[in-house]
C-alpha cells in the first residue's frame, strides 16, 4: 500500500500555511490528526486516504499528518476553519465547540458499537451535525476511537475510590475533567503527545484512553495498571471546515463527505476485531489487568447527567433518546 504520511519537514512547511495551489494539477488535501502512528485513529485516516486517492485519481491525493504534527486538536480546528489544511479528527474536543457532542462524554452511554451505529443514523446527523455547523464546521462521519480503559502506576482501579487523589491525564475536554473529578481524582488536561513523557517523569500518575491508544503510544512502558473500565466510548469526527470545504471541486467534496461514511463502519470492526489481541499484547508487555467494578462507576457518574440535562439544550431530551437506541 502506498505510504500517504508525511514527513516531519513537510509538516512544517503546512504548519506555516504553504498549502497546495489551486493552479497545480492535483490539488493536496491536508488532514492532521493527533493520534499516534499506528492507532486506530491514524490506520482509519489512512484507509480513508487511499480510498479517495484510488476514486480521485490524479485529481487530488489526500494526504495525512499523524502524532499532532500540524498541531493539538484544537490548532488544527482552527486550520480547517481558516482554509489552511482541510480536514482534522477531533474526539473529545469536539464538546468545546458544540455543547451537544458531550452526549458521547457521558459515561456508559453507549452500550456496544451497534448502539453508536443506531444513534450515527439518528441523533448525530439530524442534532449533532447541525449543532457543528452553526459553529462553521461539519463532521463528515463518526469513525471509532474506541471504549476507554484507566491506566496508572499506584494501584488497581477498582472502583471510583482507588482513584481518590490520583494525577489523572484526560484530553482537553471540561466534561472529562467533570468526570474524573466526580470520581474523585485529579484530572490533569494535556494533549495526547505529552502523555508518554508526564508518565515517564511522573508528571502524572495515570491516564484514560482506548486500547489502541495505548498501546499505539507504548504506554505499557510507562505504566504499571490497566484497569478495564469501559467508562467511556469514544467517537472521532472527520471533520471540515464548512467555508473551505465548499471552495473545494464538487467531485473532490464528494469523494470526501461518501468515503467517511464508507470508512465508519471498517473502522468499528477493526476496532472490535483488535480489541482482545491488544489487551494480550498489552498484558505481554508487563501490565497487570483487573475488570473493574462497572456497577460502582455507573453510580458516581449519575452527576454527569444531571449536568448534561442541565446545561445542554434539550440534553435530557438527548440522553432519553440516546438511550432508547440501545437494544435497537
Amino acid at each position: 500500500m502506498k505510504n500517504w504520511h508525511v514527513t516531519a519537514a513537510a509538516a512544517a512547511m503546512l504548519t506555516a500555511g504553504v498549502i497546495s495551489s489551486p493552479a497545480q494539477a492535483q490539488e493536496e488535501i491536508i488532514f492532521g490528526i493527533s493520534a499516534a502512528s499506528g492507532s486506530l485513529q491514524e490506520q482509519t485516516a489512512s484507509e480513508f486516504a487511499r480510498r479517495v486517492n484510488e476514486k480521485l485519481g490524479d485529481k487530488a491525493v489526500v494526504k495525512v499528518f499523524d502524532s499532532s504534527q500540524l498541531g493539538k486538536d484544537k490548532d488544527m480546528l482552527q486550520k480547517i476553519k481558516l482554509g489552511t489544511m482541510h480536514l482534522t479528527l477531533p474526539s473529545s474536543t469536539m464538546p468545546e465547540i458544540a455543547p451537544e457532542f458531550a452526549l458521547f462524554d457521558l459515561p456508559f452511554m453507549i452500550k456496544d458499537r451497534a448502539h453508536l451505529g443506531r444513534i450515527d443514523e439518528t441523533l448525530f446527523k439530524e442534532v449533532l451535525v447541525p449543532a457543528a455547523e452553526a459553529q462553521g464546521y461539519r463532521p463528515l462521519a463518526i469513525w471509532e476511537n474506541g471504549f476507554r480503559q484507566i491506566t496508572n502506576n499506584v494501584r488497581p482501579i477498582d472502583t471510583p475510590a482507588d482513584l481518590e487523589g490520583l494525577k489523572i491525564r484526560t484530553p482537553n475536554s471540561s466534561w472529562r475533567v467533570a468526570m474524573f473529578e466526580a470520581y474523585g481524582a485529579n484530572p490533569t488536561p494535556m494533549s495526547f503527545s505529552e502523555v508518554f513523557v508526564a508518565l515517564q517523569t511522573g508528571v502524572i500518575d495515570g491516564q484514560e484512553n482506548p486500547l489502541t491508544n495505548i498501546a499505539a503510544g507504548k504506554l505499557d512502558e510507562v505504566q504499571k495498571y490497566l484497569s478495564m473500565t469501559g467508562h467511556v466510548y469514544s467517537p472521532a469526527y472527520p471533520t471540515v471546515g464548512i467555508t473551505a470545504f465548499e471552495k473545494l471541486d464538487p467531485e473532490i467534496r464528494e469523494a470526501l463527505a461518501e468515503t467517511a461514511q464508507e470508512v465508519a463502519l471498517w473502522a468499528r470492526e477493526q476496532g472490535e476485531a483488535a480489541d482482545g489481541e491488544l489487551l494480550e499484547k498489552l498484558k505481554a508487555g508487563g501490565m497487570e489487568v483487573n475488570e473493574a467494578d462497572r456497577q460502582a462507576f455507573v453510580d458516581a457518574s449519575k452527576p454527569l447527567y444531571e449536568k448534561f440535562g442541565a446545561e445542554v439544550e434539550n440534553g435530557q431530551a438527548l440522553i432519553d433518546q440516546a438511550l432508547s437506541l440501545a437494544d435497537g
